[in-house]
């Protein structure tokens, strides 16, 4: 199943808009229903105004509806597979379980998997607002 995600991941790192850094980015996720989302990074001049491509797969799956995932892939243009950054980390802990494996790819096929929860130990969520 993981085929689909690493197909639609790559299709859309394609259309990432970088002229900055020309370093693409793009993510796939797969919610609960099935339904797969999908996002590429976006730059902009103004630096910390861009959107990272987990970030936009993330707002496509909530503008759908949707507001857990049971999976991720995050492939780049890079030697070696790219972690989500720090800020992206806590987005995909917001709306998958520990569990969810996320899978970082290289163009050239190498891949890392590694559980959510081993991405963003200790993360900050919902039982920490219970008062």
């Amino acid at each position: 199943m993981t085929d689909d995600l690493r197909q639609k991941a790559s299709a859309v790192q394609a259309n990432a808009y970088v002229p900055y850094s020309n370093f693409k980015v793009g993510a796939a996720l797969r919610g609960k229903s099935g339904a797969i989302y999908v996002g590429c990074n976006v730059e902009n001049v103004a630096y910390p105004e861009g959107t990272c491509a987990e970030a936009g797969a993330i707002a496509a799956m909530v503008a759908a509806g949707e507001t857990e995932f049971t999976e991720a892939y995050v492939i780049a243009g890079s030697p070696m597979p790219v972690t989500p950054c720090g800020g992206c980390r806590q987005k995909l802990a917001e709306f998958g379980k520990g569990d969810v494996r996320v899978t970082m790819a290289t163009l050239s096929g190498a891949e890392e998997v590694m559980a959510l929860s081993e991405l963003l130990p200790g993360a900050f969520g919902r039982a920490h607002m219970e008062g």
